[in-house]
């Protein structure tokens, strides 16, 4: 079994990147990498993530598409349906797909993600946090997410092409 077309390690096996240069990883026999404990680990985990990200649609403090590329790589490591299932969601997918091709975050996805981490921040701040060191600390982190998340390429950025 361990020679059978298709199946060797290092082959394109349905992954969904077949022809772009991403090959998916298995074992001979087609069994998942990792021992159960550890599969259950990646599941719980990427299940948190995946409940994070779901959150983050409607709450502009946490980031929707961090949270769904840590779901993403450890289902990747514990459930092929469900990494299978997010890279082809009609809302998900482009995201993650983006990212695991490109390092990139499509230029809208960006744009409205530095929005939302400014609109959210300053209420916060403005409204909800009490005293000038926490207000600091808080406007600081803001800053921080938001550089970080500014210097993630995007590849259809106005201008870029």
């Amino acid at each position: 079994m361990a020679n059978a077309p298709g199946i060797g390690k290092g082959r394109n096996v349905g992954c969904g990147f077949e022809g772009k240069g991403l090959k998916a990883e298995r074992d001979g026999g087609g069994h998942h990498r990792h021992p159960i404990p550890v599969r259950l680990l990646f599941a719980a985990l990427g299940t948190l993530f995946m409940l994070l990200g779901l959150l983050g649609l409607f709450l502009p403090v946490l980031p929707t598409t961090p949270l769904l590329l840590l779901a993403t790589a450890c289902y990747a490591r514990s459930s092929r349906r469900i990494f299978n299932w997010l890279l082809n969601h009609p809302n998900f997918g482009p995201l993650i797909r983006e990212w695991r091709e490109h390092r990139s975050m499509p230029y809208r996805a960006k744009r409205n993600a530095l929005w939302l981490i400014a609109l959210s921040f300053s209420i916060s701040i403005g409204f909800f946090v009490p005293g000038w060191p926490a207000k600091l600390a808080m406007g600081i982190g803001g800053l921080l997410l938001m550089m970080w998340i500014a210097r993630i390429p995007s590849r259809d950025a106005p201008g870029t092409g």
